[in-house]
């Protein structure tokens, strides 16, 4: 009888295990059928996907729009997935749209606009012609960094500031990584480190929260912490911690220093102890929003969220398992009808429910392009494990 029993409970953990797990091929299937009708409402590159605006209709941007770079990247990935040439080229066309902005001295954000597209196009195809754009482009992200501060300039003004630097800045340090590495510049190495040291001593509390806006006086003194898409300065904007996350989890991938994988390691605790995240493990739009659980979801932190967790638990330690479950989690999430669209809704986006900017009353309970191209890599990175037998008991 007993041995009955335990065949039985065997059987029962394996169908359990079997009905969470995502299916990735369905789930890219999907993607592939909804962006190809995105494709097919926008026959130019000059309209670049990003959200919908309030009466329904689509809300596109132009390539100096600092998410310009999403689309072509997320067309890599289907491409990643599927090797059909026809995202391919897809990709190709949407990734040399945003070619231009290699030389726009006027934002950080060209981690995103950049490598997000090309790099990924490089990763998978070694296209020649993507090194030199992706190169000219790190100069220009680089001179957005003035050494006596010792961070990266983000807005070139906030409120009555002149220097604010934001979280979301970490996301752009892995293309600087790249660009060391093809030039041989130590430089943007050098820039790479120096950022987040500073971040972290002045963007973080003691229990690894971050701040959204450290503004600098000229001398690197930090002058004040506010915050300006989160509900307020002391509070954890749901997306600003995402993006502390993933990108102190790149830099121990890019360094091997061991600050930055227990910094990693302390926010992801942080993010996943919280009292106020819910059982399905995607984040109100911020921690501490005044009207909890009477307050919106945000797709697009989970999405970024489960991305950088599928690579962190591959670092080991004590709570690598618990990372990759909750990682995991979050995909289930984002893959039942809660949030994910239905095919041809929701303007041919994937994900619903993202919140852009609250408090500017913008992009709020609304598909949004970056939380696709997350939900898209954080697929991808936990089907790369699920072959490996990863954390599978």
């Amino acid at each position: 009888m007993k041995r009955f029993l335990l065949i039985y409970l065997l059987l029962t953990v394996r169908v359990t295990f079997a009905q969470t797990a995502v299916d990735v091929d369905k789930e890219f299937a999907f993607a592939a059928k909804q962006y190809a009708l995105m494709l097919k409402s926008h026959p130019d590159t000059t309209r670049f996907p990003q959200s919908t605006k309030p009466d329904g209709t689509p809300d596109d941007r132009k390539s100096d729009w600092w998410c310009s770079g999403f689309f072509g990247g997320s067309l890599w990935h289907i491409y990643e997935r599927t090797k059909d040439p026809m995202w391919k080229e897809a990709a190709n066309k949407w990734t040399m749209a945003v070619a231009k902005e290699q030389y726009n001295t006027g934002t950080h954000d060209l981690g995103f606009m950049l490598f997000c597209p090309f790099g990924n196009g490089y990763r998978l195809t070694k296209n020649e012609a993507y090194p030199p754009i992706l190169l000219t482009g790190a100069k220009s992200l680089s001179t957005r960094f003035d050494p006596k501060v010792g961070v990266i300039k983000s807005w070139n003004k906030f409120q009555t500031y002149d220097y604010p630097v934001i979280i979301d800045n970490m996301m752009n340090l892995e293309f600087l990584f790249w660009a060391a590495k093809r030039s041989g510049n130590k430089e943007f190495y050098n820039i790479s480190v120096t950022h987040a040291d500073n971040t972290i001593k002045n963007h973080y509390r003691p229990d690894y929260s971050s701040y959204h806006v450290i503004c600098y006086n000229p001398d690197g003194t930090v002058a004040a912490k506010k915050t300006a898409q989160g509900y307020a300065d002391n509070s954890a904007w749901a997306r600003g911690q995402a993006w502390g996350l993933y990108g102190f989890t790149v830099m121990y991938r890019e360094t091997k220093d061991k600050k930055y994988l227990e910094q990693a390691r302390h926010i992801a605790d942080f993010y996943l102890n919280h009292p106020n995240l819910p059982a399905d493990k995607v984040p109100y739009w911020d921690f501490n929003a005044a009207n909890i659980p009477n307050e919106e979801r945000d797709a697009s932190a989970a999405a970024i969220t489960s991305a950088a967790l599928l690579e962190l638990c591959t670092y080991g330690g004590p709570s690598a398992k618990t990372y990759y479950q909750a990682a995991v989690k979050m995909l289930e999430s984002l893959s039942s009808p809660a949030y994910k669209a239905n095919l041809g809704e929701n303007n041919n986006f994937i994900l619903k429910h993202s919140v852009g900017h609250k408090p500017a009353k913008s992009e709020v309970d609304t598909p949004i392009i970056y939380a696709d191209y997350y939900y898209l890599e954080a697929l991808l990175r936990y089907d790369a494990l699920r072959k490996k037998n990863a954390f599978r008991s």
